[in-house]
């Protein structure tokens, strides 16, 4: 199996990249990557058989509504702003782990997330069956969520500020998956100087997660919406040592 992590920016000079081929005894890390253009993408896409990506796959079905009704009759519902800014799985990973997700219709997450659809469409275009809730080759990845459920610090370790962190997190990350995750000090060394580089690791490990059964499942009452908004991946306790 190879997984593909897309930390995706707005833009290519903060996109990320990276590829994962897994066997029975380990995981080699074959591409990381920086500066990653849509092109690219879609190379890396026909090379991979689950893709976790870091960005949103669809907005609250509230808010979708709520817009196509007032443009087209100046009519607006009575939903309160919470039901506005949050999808159904933004809610569900705030009640396991007490952490609420950007919201992908009023924060600046919304414009990697017209990058992320626009790739999905395009993708959809060449006759590849999409499915927003996870189903099909693409899911959505959070790296931080997936580091709270692994038991890293998943706080304070973007940008420049965050470096000291940063460097911290991933030299427990490296111990922790020391034992099957191959890769090289010079990508290590990557994932400590660029949070982008190391949420596109994290990326590929949750859809590696996804790809084995190993994510809680939807709901069956949230699975009509999860087609529609989008679902982020989240990894089951204790599996990071259980990805082989």
């Amino acid at each position: 199996m190879v997984t593909l992590g897309v930390d995706l920016a707005s833009k290519p000079k903060r996109t990320a990249s990276c590829l994962i081929r897994w066997n029975s005894t380990s995981a080699l890390v074959e591409k990381l990557s920086m500066g990653v253009t849509d092109s690219d993408l879609h190379e890396l896409f026909g090379r991979a058989d689950k893709i976790g990506i870091h960005a949103p796959f669809g907005w609250p079905a509230r808010f979708s509504r709520a817009i196509a009704d007032y443009s087209a009759s100046t009519v607006w519902p009575a939903v309160g702003v919470s039901q506005l800014r949050f999808r159904r799985t933004d809610e569900v990973v705030k009640e396991k782990l007490d952490r609420w997700p950007l919201s992908v219709s009023t924060d600046l997450i919304a414009v990697p997330a017209f990058r992320a659809v626009r790739l999905l469409a395009e993708r959809a275009a060449t006759g590849e069956a999409i499915d927003r809730s996870g189903g099909g080759r693409f899911v959505e990845a959070y790296p931080a969520v997936a580091l709270i459920v692994w038991g890293f610090l998943s706080r304070g370790y973007n940008g420049t500020r965050g470096a000291a962190v940063r460097d911290q997190l991933v030299t427990e990350f490296a111990k922790q998956t020391t034992a099957w995750l191959t890769m090289s000090q010079q990508n290590w060394s990557r994932c400590r100087a660029s949070d982008d580089v190391l949420d596109a690791l994290v990326a590929a490990l949750v859809a590696r997660t996804a790809a084995i059964g190993c994510c809680e499942p939807i709901p069956p009452t949230d699975r009509e919406l999860a087609t529609e908004e989008g679902w982020i991946a989240l990894p089951q306790s204790e599996t990071l040592d259980k990805l082989l």
